[in-house]
């Protein structure tokens, strides 16, 4: 995967840097926006802009909410690899540093520096409250769960996996919404730190299929999250 960083490295000028995959379960929004086209440098130029404003808030605002051994030096990238979506997401590289990618459609979807900045504090937000490893752990109880209940039964070796593949499924999804809510709560708190009006910000949401309340989805009805934000910015 190559990775534009903006953060402290260049700003984008060609600085491209080869590196591993980022390690670890991505927090991908429900993004599913009209193709744009290819971002404008004025686009890339509003994204380092607001990268840059953002980075030191978010790792503030980590450091606080934060036990002493939370890697919080965000790097914030560009995921530039061809065909991905309109998609921002949060995830940890092989030494434990919080990523947080912006696909390139992405950075020509949002509308404003507010937009942009409430992404970027969303995705720090995953981090912080530990999504990521909140995710594994409900991940394993589902597998041990169901895998468990199968081996009971008496069930064969490949439907024990398979029972254990369902519960690590279930597992993760069972708090995604609840995820979610949070990272919009503290992403705002973020976003109105750095500057940004958050509410504004949280108009992208107008602008994507509602995913509604569907069992076991992976995110909250965009109304829920846009209320969400409006009563956290209220209290600031």
């Amino acid at each position: 995967m190559r990775w534009i960083a903006v953060i402290g490295l260049c700003v984008l000028s060609g600085c491209v840097t080869t590196g591993a995959a980022p390690q670890g379960p991505a927090q991908p929004k429900a993004s599913a926006v009209e193709q744009p086209a290819a971002p404008t440098r004025a686009d890339v130029d509003r994204f380092v802009s607001v990268a840059k404003t953002v980075e030191p808030v978010s790792e503030r605002v980590c450091r606080q909410q934060t036990g002493p051994g939370t890697n919080c030096d965000f790097k914030i990238v560009v995921d530039d690899r061809p065909g991905q979506p309109v998609n921002a997401y949060q995830t940890l590289d092989r030494s434990g540093r919080p990523i947080i990618a912006f696909t390139l459609p992405m950075l020509a979807a949002v509308r404003n520096s507010d937009e942009l900045a409430f992404v970027m504090g969303h995705e720090a937000a995953h981090h912080i409250a530990g999504h990521i490893p909140r995710q594994q752990q409900n991940a394993m109880a589902g597998a041990i769960l169901l895998g468990g209940l199968a081996t009971i039964s008496g069930a064969g070796a490949d439907v024990v996996r398979t029972a254990q593949d369902l519960g690590a499924s279930v597992g993760a999804r069972s708090y995604s919404k609840e995820f979610e809510l949070e990272a919009d709560a503290l992403g705002t708190v973020i976003a109105k730190r750095s500057g940004f009006d958050p509410v504004r910000g949280a108009a992208f949401f107008s602008r994507i299929p509602d995913p509604g309340d569907r069992f076991l989805g992976t995110h909250p009805p965009n109304a829920q999250r846009i209320e969400t934000v409006r009563r956290v910015n209220s209290r600031l």
